[in-house]
């Protein structure tokens, strides 16, 4: 069974925190690691290295989403935004939501 984590508000509050958050929690892929396993919120940490290897067989809308989330929570983490081609119209909306949250555009 999958151990739910409990968001703190304030997390979804956050720019960063929050467009990552939204993604792993509304994206159906990414729900299915959205666990302890790969993220630790009350010490912040999120385990990158653990999600992106094994999103290598995922598809690439799938793989697209995991790097706009890393990317949306650190920078350091690159995405390539022409990828948003591989995107449904359900998954694009997701993403365009996650990035007005994280640049806070209204």
């Amino acid at each position: 069974m999958k151990t739910v984590i409990r968001i703190p508000n304030h997390l979804t509050q956050d720019r960063y925190w929050g467009a990552l958050l939204m993604l792993f929690s509304k994206q159906p892929r990414l729900q299915m690691y959205f666990t302890p396993r790969y993220f630790d919120l009350e010490e912040g940490i999120v385990d990158y290295h653990a999600l992106t290897k094994i999103a290598k067989p995922w598809s690439s809308s799938e793989r697209f989403l995991l790097q706009l989330a890393l990317h949306l929570f650190n920078e350091r983490y690159k995405v390539n935004l022409s990828d948003m081609d591989y995107l449904d119209p359900t998954n694009k909306q997701l993403a365009l939501n996650a990035i007005r949250h994280r640049f806070q555009i209204r």
